[in-house]
């Protein structure tokens, strides 16, 4: 069994006992947070599909707060003399899916 959710803007294929990179969520370390957004879920090969959602809720819990790979932005323009270094780290949340209830 596993569902297509929404957590945070971004669209994720979970399934029970699943661990994943969210952006940071507004919970603490140790709570577990309902999904009410199910986009699809399939069991055994009976698939159902929201119109937008699926009235159901996936429960998450919240493992721990990080910070993501530091991505460097380099910008250049050829013959001006011009250069520009920009670093970005994303903060993410790591959880993991518990239980999917229809």
């Amino acid at each position: 069994m596993y569902a297509i959710v929404e957590i945070a803007g971004q669209q994720f294929k979970v399934e029970e006992g699943q661990k994943i990179y969210t952006h940071r969520l507004k919970a603490n370390e140790g709570d577990t947070i309902q999904i009410d957004k199910i986009l699809l879920v399939e069991n055994n090969g009976d698939v159902k599909v929201g119109a937008p959602t699926i009235s159901g809720k996936v429960s998450a819990k919240v493992l721990k707060h990080l910070k993501g790979d530091k991505v460097l932005v380099f910008k250049k323009k050829r013959r001006k003399g011009y250069q520009k270094l920009n670093g970005h780290r994303q903060y993410l949340s790591y959880v993991q899916i518990e239980k999917i209830e229809i």
